[in-house]
């Protein structure tokens, strides 16, 4: 018969399993997969040591057959059961009693489970659902289920109880604790990565927490094969995993500290390849695919004139604020349906203020119909609010902005200028100049404070402020960035990075991602063959691809999201 495993693994590698008596005797690994093509390894064979001894945990006399509660709770619960004769009130009556409840919540994570049968566990369960309902309301249930790749009808069955009684269903991202919640951020789905061959059209691999032949064992091949026609491989760890040795380099950053090294690679990036040059693939990628060109409202605050850079006490500063929308530019803008939805950006031959398709007013509504797209028609967005003639531009404005890497964690202020516009009475700036500011990337005539060069470690972002705080030589920081970016550029996007839980188990890991998930934007990786991010632990299983069905990178102008 043909199986897979599913127990905390999306590989589905396809198996062989032999049955003898209604015993598994046997596994041994599938043969069949389509082939990808004559310009491509294959998939098979696929599987590893673990799911070849599949069938021992299948049997093994340690496997959890029967609930067990914790002794302590269950003991309480039987007395309390026994003496109320009401399963509600017999919860009610531990968990209301401070010291009762305080015995069993200290025995966690120590032991002294003991087994408990079906009916009275389910029961418990039961009891403290109806009791919580009873309380504190339906919206004070959260629960989890069994994840899609392991079982999607227990996954619906426990998705649909929680639906049913009002509670919060949690995902199995806050299950597994190593998943990314920065991709639904970022690109409003969960996990859409390319399937494990698109690693071997990638000019330039970063494994960056990921130690692809214990995570990905079946997939691993795609990585070391691809060396072989001019791949160049970079690892990112704190130890030498056994990914390491496929390495042309090894980063040894400290542990949690991606974020640090990857933002100090984003500076390079906006420095060398937007500032310094316009790298044309680059800028009408951003354009067409990201909202760098959308136009921002700051608000004033006021600045304390506290910390280096600062101004004045009492002076007036600014901090990002929300979206220009159609609703604030008044006129027929200002009637379109779902105007506070639709954002705004300035054209670049005409320095006029444009809603272009694909804003989420067109998300929803009659009016949205045929302009859910990326089309930008004639339309070229604007950058920068900066203009090169000085056209419609007002004096730059001071920005706050926040800093976190005081050895204590306290937050900081980072004062950086912005150029501004003004639209319908409102000063605007772009997501490209707070970019800019944010990273660090200095333009000439802007106010605040900046540094002066890579080797300034006092200023975020830098090469050298990174090396303080992840161990990797600013030189080093910068040209790994550098060859990144210009491997992105000469091959249209086919810059790979792929992530891993190593990155993803510290606290506001979501930043993290998404300073990565910024890097394979701006260089226009993201959506293309052989580029953008892909994700080790919960990666896409799609179906092999043959030759004609390859995507090649889009060009910069074309008419369509990339991919």
């Amino acid at each position: 018969m043909r199986s897979t495993h599913g127990v905390n693994c999306t590989g589905s590698c396809s198996w062989k399993v032999y049955v003898k008596d209604g015993i598994i005797t046997w596994e041994a690994q599938q043969t069949d997969y389509p082939s990808v093509g004559p310009d491509s390894p294959e998939y098979e064979p696929r599987g590893c040591p673990r799911g070849a001894a599949f069938s021992w945990y299948t049997y093994s006399p340690t496997r959890v057959r029967y609930p067990y509660v914790r002794g302590v709770l269950l003991e309480m619960y039987r007395e309390a059961r026994a003496r109320l004769g009401d399963p509600v009130a017999a919860w009610a009556d531990i968990v209301t009693d401070p010291e009762r409840s305080r015995r069993y919540q200290r025995a966690r994570g120590k032991g002294g489970l003991v087994r408990a049968s079906w009916a009275e566990a389910t029961e418990m369960v039961a009891a403290a659902h109806v009791h919580t309902i009873k309380e504190h309301g339906p919206d004070r249930l959260a629960g989890f289920s069994p994840i899609p790749a392991m079982s999607m009808v227990s996954h619906a069955a426990g998705a649909r109880f929680y639906s049913l009684l009002g509670g919060a269903m949690l995902s199995f991202y806050d299950w597994y604790a190593d998943l990314p919640v920065a991709s639904p951020q970022v690109f409003g789905d969960q996990t859409d990565v390319p399937e494990s061959g698109d690693w071997w059209d990638a000019g330039y691999l970063i494994m960056w927490g990921s130690n692809i032949p214990v995570t990905r064992t079946p997939d691993a091949h795609w990585m070391a094969e691809a060396r072989y026609r001019g791949q160049k491989v970079v690892a990112v760890s704190p130890d030498y995993a056994d990914n390491v040795k496929f390495a042309d380099e090894w980063l040894p950053a400290q542990p949690g500290t991606g974020g640090a090294l990857a933002m100090a690679m984003g500076h390079v990036v906006l420095k060398e390849f937007f500032v310094d040059r316009e790298t044309e693939y680059f800028s009408q990628y951003v354009k067409r695919y990201t909202d760098l060109p959308f136009l921002v409202t700051p608000d004033e605050a006021e600045d304390d004139g506290t910390g280096e850079g600062s101004g004045a006490a009492g002076s007036v500063a600014y901090v990002p604020g929300k979206f220009l929308t159609a609703a604030d530019l008044g006129g027929r803008a200002a009637q379109a349906e779902h105007a506070g939805f639709r954002t705004v950006l300035l054209d670049a031959v005409t320095g006029e203020p444009v809603v272009p398709n694909g804003t989420l007013g067109d998300r929803y509504g009659e009016s949205g119909a045929g302009k859910w797209n990326l089309d930008l028609g004639d339309t070229d967005p604007l950058l920068s609010a900066s203009a090169p003639d000085g056209s419609g531009a007002e004096a730059p404005v001071t920005v706050l902005l926040p800093r976190f890497d005081a050895p204590d964690g306290a937050a900081g202020r980072l004062r950086r200028g912005v150029p501004v516009r003004r639209i319908a009475g409102r000063l605007v700036t772009t997501v490209y100049d707070l970019l800019l500011a944010q990273y660090g990337v200095a333009r000439d005539g802007l106010p605040g404070r900046w540094p002066a060069s890579y080797e300034a470690a006092e200023e975020p972002y830098t090469p050298a402020w990174q090396e303080t705080i992840t161990g990797i030589d600013a030189a080093r920081a910068a040209r790994i960035a550098r060859e990144f970016a210009a491997n992105a550029e000469e091959s249209r996007g086919r810059s790979m990075i792929i992530m891993g839980a190593g990155t993803n188990h510290w606290l506001h890991s979501d930043t993290i991602y998404r300073s990565f998930l910024t890097l394979t934007t701006l260089t226009g990786c993201q959506g293309v063959n052989g580029g953008g991010w892909a994700r080790t632990t919960s990666a896409r299983r799609r179906s092999a691809r043959s030759p004609a069905t390859r995507r090649s990178p889009p060009p910069p102008t074309g008419t369509g999201p990339p991919g």
